[in-house]
């Protein structure tokens, strides 16, 4: 197997720094509307491929146009299971755009998050994709929290993130009015965005630049095409198949995947090793009623626990005026169960028997009951935001939507905190790269992780 990637390039640090400013302006075309068709420059009859992206999540399409831009003499398609791009991770997460605060320094999450929060300012600024650099307060409620908050703070630091305060409890409330808080991160580079619309304008780019979306398609299998005697030119130049569950194939050179919570199953097809496994984890949010709106300025976030990837329940103001409240963080027995009892039985098998979440469960127990009493009771998950903000009641809030994190899970029960990708060995594992784990903040690290993956493309298959 190939070595798990360590990206060594450097954060960039402004909205409008120079890198970002070359790289995005590369092409310059308009963002896609709601008339965005399935292929694009090549015709609908193509079957074969220099590189083939499995996902049409937000991650596959910045890998396809990124790499689309960077070679445009190769034919490049992407294939998605839905009949519509970004429908899951991308289109059900909370729309931040993350500073880069909260992870280990020297992480890939690290650099490319902050690497990635400059180039989605402006690539939005660019397409003229609506945006709102409202900030986020990191706030400690309890003396006991101080010290984490101190230490977090100096992580930013580290991490090279923008503009961070420590602020106290005066200026809390100059911020937002109904919040208290005994201190605060103050992270004026956090922002909101709809990770949807910037997913479909990569995919416009991507088209315009040559590029075919084939929707509808799910991977069934990815092999290399049999020896046979009568073995076609196009055959010996394209060998791998990829085939989806109507007995469709296209074929192609090399595989790029980005399958989210489907990404060790695909990893598996192609012959590479199945672990890390994923474990969904469902994030039920809250909306707060409109009337109450004024209660809630900018993103408001609780310290959170360093042991756990979860950041907590938050407050996040939505473009459209909207406040969801969340989310938590529970056990999904489905892969795309969004409601409570969503049901499948190879989901939840796989989850007991091939990954570490017995060992997970022994070893947080109480953490993961406490989510599972909250997801029961809307009362319990208002009494924690009380905290922030005693003046909101549950006849404030409304039940909302919610989303599927795709956490990768090693087989001794721990949560796989940084982004992971990697490849194999053999006939199709040489000719395949693999994202692994990458859940938030994926969307805000989306195009420096597409120049992370063109970069290890073209090295890895010497394009």
């Amino acid at each position: 197997m190939w070595p798990t990637l360590r990206y060594m390039g450097g954060a960039c640090g402004r909205a409008r720094c120079p890198f970002a400013a070359g790289f995005l302006r590369t092409i310059e075309q308009p963002s896609a509307g709601p008339g965005l068709l399935c292929r694009g420059g090549r015709s609908s009859s193509t079957s074969s491929f220099d590189i083939v992206i499995i996902g049409g999540g937000i991650v596959g399409l910045a890998s396809a146009r990124t790499l689309s831009l960077k070679h445009p003499g190769l034919s490049i398609g992407v294939v998605e299971k839905e009949k519509d791009l970004a429908l899951h991770q991308t289109g059900r997460n909370s729309g931040v755009i993350h500073s880069g605060i909260y992870y280990k320094p020297e992480s890939l999450k690290a650099k490319l998050c902050v690497e990635g929060a400059a180039l989605i300012y402006e690539y939005c600024n660019l397409k003229r994709i609506p945006y709102r650099q409202c900030g986020k307060l990191i706030v400690a409620v309890e003396q006991e929290e101080i010290p984490r908050l101190q230490a977090l703070y100096e992580r930013g630091l580290q991490n090279g993130v923008q503009g961070l305060r420590l602020i106290q409890q005066e200026e809390i409330k100059k911020k937002e009015p109904y919040c208290r808080g005994l201190m605060a991160i103050d992270c004026p580079y956090t922002g909101i965005v709809n990770y949807q619309q910037v997913a479909l304008s990569f995919a416009q780019d991507f088209q315009d630049a040559g590029g075919s979306i084939l929707k509808d398609f799910e991977v069934k299998d990815i092999e290399i095409a049999k020896e046979s005697p009568s073995r076609s030119k196009d055959e010996m130049k394209y060998p791998i198949a990829v085939k989806n569950t109507k007995g469709e194939e296209v074929r192609c050179r090399y595989v790029v995947t980005c399958a989210g919570l489907y990404s060790d199953r695909i990893s598996e097809l192609s012959g590479c090793n199945p672990d890390p496994q994923i474990v969904p984890f469902r994030g039920d949010y809250l909306l707060l009623k409109p009337e109450k709106g004024y209660l809630v300025k900018g993103n408001i976030y609780p310290v959170p626990d360093s042991r756990l990837p979860f950041l907590g329940v938050h407050f996040t103001p939505k473009l459209d005026g909207t406040i969801w409240l969340g989310p938590n963080a529970v056990l999904a027995f489905k892969r795309e169960g969004y409601r409570p009892f969503d049901f499948n039985t190879r989901d939840v098998m796989e989850v007991i028997f091939k990954s570490g979440f017995i060992k997970l469960v022994r070893h947080n127990f109480s953490y993961g009951a406490n989510e599972m009493y909250k997801a029961c009771f809307l009362s319990e998950t208002v009494k924690h935001l009380q905290k922030f903000i005693p003046e909101i009641t549950t006849s404030d809030v409304l039940r909302g939507p919610a989303g599927v994190r795709a956490q990768a899970l090693d087989r001794d029960g721990n949560l796989v905190d940084d982004f992971v990708f990697d490849g194999g060995t053999g006939d199709i594992g040489e000719r395949v790269l693999h994202v692994r784990n990458a859940p938030s903040p994926a969307a805000t690290s989306s195009l420096a992780i597409s120049r992370m993956i063109a970069d290890e493309v073209q090295q890895r298959f010497k394009l």
